[in-house]
């Protein structure tokens, strides 16, 4: 099985990458705007490509061959989103997992999604869900993974909600999202055109909790 990583040295593509790696035979293309931050690359299993998923030429060479791509990147999404689709479509690459935020579909509670709206600005939010809905409507098998807010705590411990829910907690670790990620990667077919809320069971308040 070959693994795009967009974004590779976000926080959330290296746990997955280490997992990969110790946990499967996968092969990885790693994909980033400044290829040295890499550290320890394995000739036999990984190649590093240096790119901006905005080069949409590079893009589309990277995604030769790739059986699922993952997209752990920052910045305006809607134009990467774009060519992540169209780079898809024109490869026949099906299965994207696409990392984001939370309140999408203003599917928080509602203080707690007036906090956010306030928080992280209307015009960053809107980016944000035209984004998101470029890749619902394509014909990709795609996984929307809606995630609270960050933690870089040590553990594995989160609720999905699927979109239609009212999302649950408000606070995520890294980790655990990961841990998602590689378990859609061992079964592609687990969460297919879904798109999934992510936070730690009782971290629900009107802005996040740090449980």
């Amino acid at each position: 099985m070959k693994v795009l990583i967009l974004g590779a040295y976000g926080q959330i593509a290296r746990l997955v990458r280490q997992r990969l790696l110790a946990e499967t035979d996968v092969q990885l293309t790693l994909y980033l705007r400044r290829a040295n931050r890499l550290q320890d690359v394995d000739a036999t299993r990984e190649t590093v490509i240096e790119g901006d998923v905005n080069d949409y030429a590079m893009l589309k060479a990277a995604m030769a061959d790739q059986d699922l791509v993952l997209a752990d990147l920052g910045g305006t999404f809607e134009p990467m989103a774009k060519n992540i689709v169209r780079a898809m479509e024109e490869t026949g690459v099906q299965r994207l997992l696409y990392i984001t935020g939370l309140g999408l579909y203003h599917e928080l509670p509602a203080k707690f999604d007036a906090w956010l709206e306030r928080s992280i600005g209307h015009a960053v939010m809107e980016d944000t869900r035209r984004a998101a809905k470029l890749i619902e409507d394509s014909p990709l098998n795609y996984t929307i993974i809606r995630a609270g807010y960050m933690t870089n705590k040590d553990e594995i411990d989160y609720e999905l909600t699927e979109k239609g829910e009212t999302f649950k907690g408000t606070t995520i670790s890294r980790k655990s999202i990961a841990d998602l990620i590689v378990k859609i990667a061992n079964h592609p077919t687990l969460h297919s055109h879904s798109s999934l809320g992510i936070a730690k069971a009782g971290t629900d308040g009107d802005t996040p909790v740090y449980a």
